[in-house]
């Protein structure tokens, strides 16, 4: 399977490479695809989860869960959810030393990002209606809280300052408010894409700092008028090379 996926990223890479440049963003349009044609081939991790085997079963069902996964469930492929999925797993895996996370007694406190948001909860299987998953921007210096339910262990994610370009921040929030033309989206998209493979093939202890939090109260936020950012865009024309 890795020798065929390699063979296909080679041949996209060639047919790429081969094309006029104004091409080569037909070949490569998508965020995924422009992240797995790099020459750098990234890191491919997983996380495994384990979960009850039916409606009323036992603790004995292991999944092994991807980026590719999570790109089905959230919609795209993006810096965030990159960001989010690697920034778990560095707390995950303090909280469960022995490599699987237990599903059923982990919970989870994320800011409003949707990407972050649908990374939570796939991941962890938290929800609000079970209490094992909540929305807070209030909570300061890390994007997820996480705790273990039986023992109460609780750490905090944050990604360590100077990591992400300012300037995706930049452009992202001018695109929340509708200022940012159509050129400048597809250069926003490729400022991501190169950023999503800086933290696909660096160490990620030296991307996150995972620090436990003591006696943390678990005091649940009911809130339903976050701003999905991620498709206020969406019927945003496309660039023209000539304006």
């Amino acid at each position: 399977m890795k020798t065929i996926y390699i063979s296909l990223l080679g041949i996209i890479l060639l047919t790429a490479c081969s094309q006029p440049k104004s091409k080569q963003k037909e070949v490569i349009s998508s965020f995924s695809s422009d992240i797995k044609s790099r020459k750098a081939e990234p890191n491919t991790p997983t996380i495994t989860v384990l979960d009850t085997d039916f409606s009323k079963g036992r603790l004995t069902l292991k999944h092994k869960l991807t980026l590719e996964d999570l790109e089905k469930f959230h919609g795209h492929l993006c810096d965030g959810l990159v960001v989010g999925f690697l920034g778990i797993k560095e707390g995950l895996e303090i909280l469960y030393p022995d490599g699987i996370i237990d599903r059923t007694n982990t919970r989870i406190v994320s800011k409003s990002s949707p990407c972050l948001t649908d990374v939570a909860v796939y991941i962890t299987g938290g929800r609000y209606q079970f209490n094992s998953f909540y929305v807070d921007n209030s909570i300061e210096h890390c994007f997820y809280i996480i705790q273990r339910k039986d023992n109460y262990k609780t750490v905090k994610v944050q990604m360590n300052k100077g990591i992400k370009p300012l300037e995706i921040n930049k452009l992202g929030a001018k695109a929340v408010k509708g200022e940012l033309p159509a050129c400048d989206l597809d250069k926003l998209k490729q400022m991501e894409a190169d950023f999503s493979e800086k933290l696909l093939t660096s160490n990620p202890k030296e991307i996150f700092t995972i620090t436990e939090i003591r006696d943390f109260k678990w005091i649940p936020v009911l809130k339903n008028d976050y701003i999905k950012t991620d498709i206020l865009n969406k019927n945003k024309s496309n660039c023209n090379q000539n304006s």
